[in-house]
């Protein structure tokens, strides 16, 4: 068995991130369906073959919330929980090969992380944009996308404009902004150690004090 992972949300300030793994019997089985980088899809593109991918093959599907990433990065980096994501899910599928889309600048110092992490025996080959590369990986990377894509329309249903939940998307700094003047503290969906949080609060206690 072989098997692809990647990830979606590591940079959002907003929303969970998600790692995905799905496991196929040869890379040809997959070869031919359209699939590639999930962000050189439609997002109607990416729900369908979203439902066709999940209900062929195994997958496994480790998701981080904001809160539980905020604690882990009391003690450790971003890189480190996306390298013990990787391990769960490979670990759960139990495959003889593992691409991984690398997160680390050094992708093979990633993949030798992700490996000694594994309770087996498995080859690990990790590589930057493994999604364009290999289309196991780009499965993986559209169930990754699906899947957190659909927190955050829940978290729309839930607090209205939010945007895409990157510190780039002005609709996502002015969602936060709006809230932290309102709340004085961001909301729950939003990762507190992100320096695009810190930021806005230390904006807004500063206009709070010269309002005193």
């Amino acid at each position: 068995m072989i098997c692809g992972v990647d990830e979606a949300g590591k940079g959002a300030v907003l929303g969970p991130m998600v790692v995905a793994a799905i496991c196929v019997s040869d890379l040809a089985s997959i070869g031919n369906s359209g699939i590639r980088d999930s962000k050189s899809l439609s997002p109607r593109q990416r729900e369908l073959l979203f439902d066709d991918l999940v209900s062929s093959y195994p997958y496994y599907v480790v998701s981080y919330l904001p809160s539980a990433i905020d604690a882990a990065l009391a003690g450790t980096t971003i890189n480190h929980l996306i390298v013990e994501a990787d391990a769960a899910c490979i670990t759960a599928l139990s495959p003889e090969i593992a691409y991984l889309d690398a997160c680390d600048v050094n992708a093979g110092r990633f993949g030798e992380n992700v490996s000694r992490s594994l309770p087996f025996s498995c080859t690990v080959i990790a590589e930057h944009k493994a999604d364009h590369s290999y289309t196991v990986v780009g499965a993986a990377s559209i169930i990754a996308k699906v899947t957190r894509d659909r927190a955050v329309e829940a978290l729309k249903e839930e607090y209205g404009a939010i945007g895409s939940g990157y510190p780039s998307d002005p609709a996502t700094i002015r969602f936060l902004t709006d809230y932290i003047r309102e709340h004085r503290s961001p909301p729950p969906c939003a990762r507190r150690s992100w320096k695009t949080v810190s930021a806005l609060l230390a904006r807004q206690n500063q206009s709070s004090l010269d309002d005193f």
